[in-house]
């Protein structure tokens, strides 16, 4: 598979984006609505108008035809044909190609077998349901056996059970195949999961292409950090190990008991919207359980963001409004609050 390189990128909505995607490896570019994600895939498989240059090994593809590029693009809404059974939607483009009979049937064989969609081929897109859609669409994607894959937020309309079973799946499939891979998403949680990398797009510019890891824990600049939620960060001095992956680090003035079976823990970070807040004591061991108290709330939408003032760190804790007022909730309340252990980061 190609290495996949962007020099300098612009046009209406990106601007000039530089970024090398490595030979097998998935790429997530992650970015709110509207920042250049699904335009930067049009450009690169020559959908959309732009100045610069896309490279596949070195060697300019910019005045080669989309139907000649060898990319496979797995849109948002799918783009099943309605009209054609699953065997017609997956051998589509092979047909389209010339292949032969034999070529085409051996292919199909191999995609049901990968994505385990044999069953499905005498049905039509409006019997599937969305998890056996998305298989089905993937396996049309890959049956021309592309160059590069594409993929604009494929899992977005899938439950969150159907998609996290997805999101493993998929990952095994590129991997197994070791296909050059693009993955568009917004969800951070969904990006580090799926990516070897993330590319961080912020209107239209890139902002930080780095490890899931060193994005969460580094973030370049506050327009990732606030992006990404603005995580805590707690710097551990120190740690023992517990024992069944477990180890209770000193994070000034915070005794966290974390999931950690590496050396040399030096980082716990959790995210906003996965710290518990209650006005009262909550039930239960103490394991991560502190106390704070509020000294700042802002309010988005269905969301409030509140800042909790403790001896040593101020935390950011962000829960659902309907919540606050249940809580009763206000600047200047004592709090409890737990740090989960299934939701932190180590680093």
């Amino acid at each position: 598979m190609p290495t996949i390189e962007l020099k300098n990128i612009s046009n209406f909505v990106c601007r000039d984006i530089s970024v090398t995607i490595s030979n097998g490896e998935l790429l997530v570019l992650l970015g709110p609505t509207g920042a250049g994600k699904t335009t930067l895939l049009n450009i690169i498989c020559g959908l959309a108008p732009y100045e610069g240059s896309v490279l596949f090994d070195g060697e300019p593809i910019d005045t080669i035809p989309i139907s000649r590029r060898r990319i496979g693009y797995l849109f948002q809404d799918l783009a099943l044909f309605p009209h054609l059974d699953v065997r017609r939607n997956i051998i589509y483009g092979l047909s389209t190609m010339k292949r032969g009979h034999n070529q085409i049937e051996a292919r199909l064989d191999e995609m049901c077998t990968l994505l385990n969609i044999g069953h499905l081929l005498g049905r039509y897109p409006k019997d599937l349901s969305g998890g056996e859609r998305q298989r089905v669409a993937l396996a049309r994607s890959l049956a021309p056996a592309p160059r590069l894959l594409l993929l604009d937020e494929p899992f977005n309309s899938l439950d969150i059970k159907t998609r996290k079973y997805l999101r493993i799946e998929f990952k095994r499939i590129v991997k197994e195949l070791g296909l050059t891979t693009v993955f568009v998403t917004h969800d951070f949680k969904e990006a580090e999961e799926v990516g070897d990398r993330l590319a961080v797009i912020e209107s239209g510019r890139l902002e930080q292409v780095a490890t899931p890891q060193e994005i969460f824990f580094s973030p370049n600049g506050y327009k990732v950090a606030d992006f990404l939620g603005s995580p805590n960060i707690f710097d551990c001095r120190g740690y023992e190990v517990l024992g069944n992956g477990l180890v209770k680090a000193n994070c000034g003035g915070f005794t966290i008991v974390a999931v950690w079976d590496k050396e040399n823990l030096s980082k716990i970070a959790i995210s906003p919207e996965d710290i518990y807040v209650s006005r009262d004591e909550p039930p239960g061991p103490p394991i991560n359980r502190f106390r704070g108290t509020i000294v700042e709330e802002v309010s988005h939408n269905s969301v409030v963001t509140i800042t909790i003032k403790t001896k040593t760190k101020d935390i950011l804790a962000r829960i659902r409004k309907e919540d606050f007022l249940a809580e009763n909730l206000s600047v200047g309340r004592d709090v409890f609050f737990i740090l989960p252990l299934r939701n932190l980061k180590g680093a």
